[in-house]
């Protein structure tokens, strides 16, 4: 299945009726947008302990924990298969709740944020809320890293160059998401990203959990804020009981993967 959430867009692989190997070759080769499909995030959705467990795949192959749109699409999805108004979802980063928002919106709890720097984790022990790198962005960890900085313009940073530089900065041993962000009004922030191992997105569920956990740390928001990315919006709610994330799913289209590609992918 192909699905978008704000233009942040996957490649959804059902793996519950038969047993689908996912290769990192064959993950890179979908993921072409010229002689593949293309996405952002491959998910593979697999039967697990709750009602479905997904595994995430980058754009370059790597896996990650975590991937906030894809979740709420897949969600969504499996909602109205089952005809469910909330779900139980396991992941890498752990047990993560969805549920009907309404008005087609899906909402996410993407967990509890990780704010101790070796839980993000850092290279070594440092204040997480201004690392000493340019800029002292905030570091988060929400089931993957975030690097967030707070500009005067988001709009205005040259993201392609910024992003690359800090997704390899030394103290991020795994790489890092890189976030730009701006305060616009009360609660209300204007984003943009590059995703670790893809690049610049049209958005980012995890990387809107972290610049709102962000934000609210640093006192320039409160806990529920509006986040509006090159893609849509975003609403963002860190609540004590995790982080919830809400806005709108897109199921594209379904095909299937001839075996001539899969054989030629591996």
């Amino acid at each position: 299945m192909k699905m978008h959430g704000l233009g942040n867009d996957f490649v959804v692989v059902d793996a519950r009726a038969r047993a689908i190997t996912v290769t990192p070759a064959l993950a890179i080769a979908i993921g072409d947008r010229h002689r593949g499909i293309g996405f952002d995030q491959l998910a593979v959705i697999d039967a697990g302990a709750g009602d479905a467990h997904l595994t995430f795949y980058n754009s370059d192959g790597s896996t990650s924990a975590a991937c906030g749109n894809a979740t709420r699409c897949i969600a969504r999805y499996l909602m109205d298969e089952g005809g469910k108004d909330a779900l139980h979802l396991t992941t890498e980063r752990g047990d993560l709740y969805a549920r009907d928002a309404g008005d087609g919106l899906t909402s996410v709890n993407m967990g509890a944020p990780q704010l101790a720097w070796q839980d993000i984790p850092l290279a070594s022990e440092m204040d997480t809320l201004a690392l000493p790198i340019d800029g002292a962005p905030v570091a988060t960890g929400m089931g993957n890293p975030h690097c967030t900085f707070f500009v005067e313009d988001a709009g205005t940073v040259p993201l392609e160059e910024f992003g690359a530089r800090h997704e390899h900065h030394a103290l991020f041993p795994q790489r890092t998401n890189v976030q730009v962000a701006s305060l616009v009004g009360p609660d209300h922030l204007r984003m943009r990203v590059w995703e670790r191992g893809v690049g610049i997105t049209l958005a980012s569920g995890s990387s809107s959990c972290a610049v709102a956990v962000a934000a609210a740390r640093r006192g320039l928001t409160g806990r529920a804020v509006r986040i509006d990315l090159d893609g849509g919006t975003l609403m963002v709610d860190w609540r004590d009981d995790g982080v919830w994330m809400t806005g709108p799913t897109m199921h594209v289209a379904d095909g299937t993967l001839t075996a001539q590609f899969i054989e030629a992918a591996q």
